[in-house]
Formats: C-alpha cells, sequence, structure tokens
C-alpha cells in the first residue's frame, strides 16, 4: 500500500474509489493516511460507461447519498436499489428470454399431452416458424405460460428451468441467456452495492424464474427478486415428503402499478434509486421520485441498432410490442428530471464478452 502525505486527488474522486469519508477528509487535508487496497483496485468503478449526464448522475448520487457530511445523506438502513430486468439488466429482444423458454418447453408438453400437437397455440409454435409465433395473441400466449410453468413442483420446475438456462443460446450472439447482461449495469449493481445500497429486481418476468439465476449473474439473492408471483399448493408425496405445486393463480402481476404494489408488499421501503426501460417502469419510477429527498430515476433507451437492438417508437426510434418505450414516456422523463441512458452514447461496450 502506497502513502499519501499529499494528494491531488479531490475528496469526491477519493469517494469514488471507496475511501471512507473520513479517511477523504484526511487525505484532502493533507494528513497522511494510507489508501486500503480496494482503492487502488477499484479506479473508475464505471469504465463501461462514456463521461456524460447518465454516468454522472449515477456518481453524484451516490456521492451525496453516502457521504456522512451531506445534507442528502440517506441512512444505510434505507438504501433500496431497485432494477428491472428484461431490457434493463439483460437483453429482452426480440422476444422476452424467459417466453423463449415457455415456447422451448412446448414440445416436452405435446409429448405429455399428445391431444395438444393439433390445437392452436400449440400447433404454431410446435412449427418453430418465429414470425408466425411473433404474432400469437395474447390469451395464446397465456396457454404456453400457464402450461410451462405451472401444474409441476416446484422442484421440478427448478430443474428444467436450470436445464434451459445452462444450454439455451440466443441465435444472434450464440451465447447463453445469461451472458447477455449489460455489463455496464452490472458495475451500477456491484457500485450500489459496494455504497451500502441493497439492490433488488422489480420485474414483470417470473419471480421464480429470475430468482434461478439472480445470485449466481446479478449478485441479487432470490429474496431481493419481485416478480410476476403465481400462487403454490402444500402438499406431501407418497412417501410423506412436503413439497410445493406450481399453481395457475396469479398472485401479483408486477408491472405497470404493480411494481409499486409489489415493492411496498415484498420491500416495505420506498426506494431511492430505481432503473427501468419501458412504460412498464413509469409507476416504479414516479413511486421512486415522490419520495422526499435526493432520488435517482433512469430509463434505458435502445438506440444501437448495430450493437444491440433499437426500439421505442421514442425518438423515431422503430415500434415494438416487447420494451415499449412511447415518446410520452420520454417526455415526462424530461420534464420530472429522470435520466434518459442512451446505449449508443452512454455505453462503451455493451457486454462483457466483447473485446
Amino acid at each position: 500500500m502506497s502513502k499519501l502525505p499529499g494528494t491531488k486527488l479531490s475528496r469526491r474522486q477519493l469517494l469514488q474509489l471507496g475511501v471512507t469519508a473520513t479517511a477523504a477528509t484526511l487525505i484532502a487535508g493533507g494528513t497522511e493516511f494510507v489508501l486500503p487496497p480496494e482503492a487502488h483496485a477499484l479506479g473508475d468503478p464505471l469504465p463501461s460507461w462514456n463521461d456524460g449526464p447518465a454516468k454522472k448522475a449515477i456518481l453524484d448520487f451516490i456521492h451525496v447519498t453516502t457521504d456522512k457530511s451531506s445534507p442528502k445523506f440517506v441512512p444505510p438502513e434505507q438504501r433500496i436499489a431497485t432494477f428491472d430486468q428484461d431490457g434493463t439488466l439483460w437483453v429482452e429482444h426480440p422476444m422476452y428470454s424467459q417466453v423463449v423458454y415457455c415456447f422451448d418447453r412446448v414440445p416436452a408438453v405435446v409429448k405429455a399431452k399428445p391431444q395438444l400437437a393439433n390445437v392452436e397455440p400449440f400447433k404454431t409454435v410446435l412449427t418453430g416458424n418465429r414470425e408466425a409465433i411473433a404474432k400469437l395473441p395474447m390469451d395464446g400466449l397465456m396457454k404456453i405460460l400457464v402450461v410451462t410453468l405451472t401444474g409441476m413442483s416446484v422442484d421440478a420446475f427448478e430443474a428444467q428451468a436450470n436445464d434451459w438456462l445452462g444450454a439455451a443460446r440466443d441465435p444472434r450472439w450464440k451465447k447463453l441467456y445469461t451472458e447477455l447482461t449489460y455489463q455496464p449495469m452490472l458495475e451500477v449493481l456491484k457500485h450500489m452495492r459496494s455504497s451500502g445500497y441493497k439492490t433488488y429486481i422489480v420485474t414483470g418476468g417470473g419471480q421464480d424464474f429470475v430468482r434461478m439465476y439472480a445470485e449466481r449473474v446479478y449478485g441479487i439473492p432470490p429474496e431481493q427478486v419481485v416478480g410476476t408471483a403465481a400462487g403454490t399448493s402444500f402438499g406431501y408425496d407418497k412417501s410423506g415428503k412436503p413439497f410445493l405445486t406450481k399453481d395457475p393463480k396469479l398472485l401479483l402481476n408486477d408491472n405497470n402499478a404493480g411494481k409499486p404494489e409489489g415493492i411496498h408488499l415484498m420491500i416495505g421501503r420506498q426506494p431511492f434509486v430505481a432503473f427501468g426501460n419501458s412504460t412498464g417502469d413509469r409507476q416504479m419510477l414516479d413511486y421512486t421520485k415522490a419520495g422526499s429527498g435526493e432520488r435517482l430515476a433512469m430509463l434505458v433507451l435502445h438506440d444501437d441498432a448495430q450493437r444491440e437492438y433499437a426500439y421505442g417508437p421514442a425518438q423515431g426510434l422503430p415500434d415494438t410490442r416487447v420494451g415499449t418505450f412511447t415518446q410520452a414516456l420520454y417526455n415526462e422523463a424530461e420534464s420530472k428530471g429522470w435520466i434518459v441512458i442512451s446505449i449508443k452514447s452512454d455505453w462503451k461496450r455493451i457486454f462483457a464478452f466483447e473485446s
């Protein structure tokens, strides 16, 4: 460790390196102090971000809410940060990963129930025609979700989901779906946690599905995943061992207004930070910013067709049914002080596997 009898680093820069507020004050004041090893290793906590308003907003927010001398200081127990998943933490186009999982499960379901082979929407899914599958109506999609996500024990579902997550690959990048996480957002999660924030996933996706990999992929334990949740029934097998069966009974639709409702139900504290990317996240950001003190609300705008995807229809981008970001939402973000993150402008790289 190197000793610094004096330094040209500002107190803010030292804080961003993970140095405590007290230590930063001593260093900035010219007092000899030994930097902890993590301060040398950290450097820029957001290296995959370009310098600009979005990166600055994140760093400034963390600084003013974790510095005890700041009037905007947030006590550690109140530091709650919520993150949407699809389109915010990992790729959601051209189809949500969990929906792909459900479609991939259809052949096994039809094998167990052959009478479904000539019944829609199973018949269309079995053709493998992606264009036709993408046009399935919502009621058809719901039938697929019900038969592939319920009616089995929790243990059986976890085994099926684990097998798929370990083998299925996205057709564009030829990578596991869990590898299509956004490196800039992984850095935000890590920096938030190192600054005393507790990070939660608040997603419209299935809670049980996301809990399967959240800790391994995002460093977020299953108890900090709030998602769309179905009911379960308790029972015993023939040997007397207790188990839970997944039921087709919706308990929480964790989208739109369901997000703040789910936050209240599952977390019990109003977030100081919220990240999203679509109209489904609007109420969560509104709820977050409605609290007193310093609050941070950010939306990821997918505007990079070359490196990822471009869709909106905000700012003249192509329209989409998956992860819709309307011009009205964009205008609302501007009027309410929500920060819009441009993938094209704000992210140096998108994935960890990029060279």
